[in-house]
């Protein structure tokens, strides 16, 4: 995002600024109403304000941002698709630093999610919504059963009307009732059909709305509160192995290349140890990835794992534009063995001790706690 804001050639001429802000709003998806078009022309307009600095922070890397940080910023960006296919992590494929933004010092490549003031509007406006849903189902067949009512009432006393009066009498009487409630029912038919089609699209917001709530946006693995949760919903007793990952001197990456290219290493890691280790893994911290394995075998936890460590230092990383080696990328770890019926803390603590332990005796290795 950075480079693009530089690469933006504005004038103090309104069509300058227009052709700036309508690019900005291509780039990221976004539809050209005001509320965006708003945000979009601070974020040009001012590109030393809290919003463009804002804006180079989070898609330093070149994605483009997500809905929810655009709303989080001052914009609104409801029914906008912001989110970028993911890149691909081949050799070559790491992304230059870009000159123009610095992070803070001391500032984290970006962090595990955690929801913001945002997403918990989004999900209150979710929980209105199902709540309103439900109202308008219970009204629907609320009416439906009035009209029913009435029908059965009219037509007995139609009948009673033909066994005083005659056949003749009641004939005209049952055609009126009987197109009335043909189009009663069609109309019960519409609402329902409405209401179908309303809870589809409820439901499918409702199951992104769970997924985001349960995502890493970096790595797209799952967080840690799901990761936990995970672990919770397993039967008591379940043999299990936790371990905890953590990438060797991922600070020099950070320091020596940008934060840009330690995401795309972050993205790397995860992807060798999601496809090596066939476990439940979630991203834990900032270069922390916790495993979850459902077995007690020490042996089939440390190949899995060694595995993934073989497969990552095989991989010749450099720089795309400068083709500048970024160098062997290792990581050390730490396994707990124990049952489901422990709490996680304590097999996380014990995971996390044998890390360090990994980490003091040379890195690059995995340690099984006693």
């Amino acid at each position: 995002m950075a480079s693009r804001l530089r690469t933006v050639r504005t004038s103090s001429e309104p069509k300058g600024i227009f052709a700036a802000v309508g690019a900005f709003l291509d780039e990221h998806h976004l539809s050209p109403e005001p509320a965006n078009y708003a945000f979009a022309y601070d974020v040009i307009c001012n590109p030393q304000g809290r919003r463009a600095r804002e804006v180079a922070a989070l898609a330093s890397d070149g994605v483009r941002l997500m809905a929810a940080d655009v709303v989080r910023l001052g914009g609104a960006a409801k029914g906008a698709p912001l989110a970028l296919a993911p890149m691909s992590a081949s050799d070559a494929d790491f992304a230059s630093p870009i000159p123009t933004y610095q992070p803070p010092v001391g500032s984290q490549n970006l962090q595990p999610h955690q929801p913001h003031a945002a997403e918990r509007t989004h999900g209150d406006e979710l929980a209105t919504r199902t709540l309103a849903q439900i109202e308008e189902f219970s009204d629907t067949l609320r009416s439906i059963h009035h009209e029913t009512n009435h029908f059965g009432r009219d037509l007995a006393e139609t009948a009673e009307a033909i066994r005083t009066s005659g056949a003749a009498a009641g004939v005209e009487r049952i055609s009126h009732l009987t197109a009335a409630m043909i189009e009663r029912v069609h109309q019960a038919e519409t609402r329902l059909e409405q209401a179908k089609s309303e809870t589809a699209e409820l439901r499918a917001a409702l199951e992104e709305a769970r997924t985001s709530a349960q995502t890493d946006p970096l790595t797209e693995l799952l967080n840690r509160r799901a990761f936990d949760d995970h672990f919770t919903a397993l039967p008591r007793g379940t043999a299990v192995a936790v371990a905890i990952c953590d990438i060797d001197h991922f600070k020099r990456v950070n320091d020596g290349f940008g934060h840009a290219v330690g995401d795309r290493v972050l993205k790397l890691v995860a992807q060798q140890l999601e496809r090596e280790t066939a476990c439940t893994i979630a991203r834990y911290g900032g270069e922390e990835f916790a495993l979850l394995f459902e077995l007690d075998d020490e042996t089939e936890v440390l190949a899995r794992i060694d595995a993934a460590r073989d497969a990552i230092a095989t991989r010749h990383l450099r720089v795309r534009e400068t083709d500048r080696p970024i160098g062997t990328i290792n990581f050390s770890a730490g396994v707990a063995l124990g049952r489901a019926s422990e709490t996680l803390t304590p097999l996380m603590e014990r995971a996390d001790r044998a890390l360090y332990a990994a980490k003091q005796a040379g890195r690059g290795r995995t340690i099984v706690a006693p």
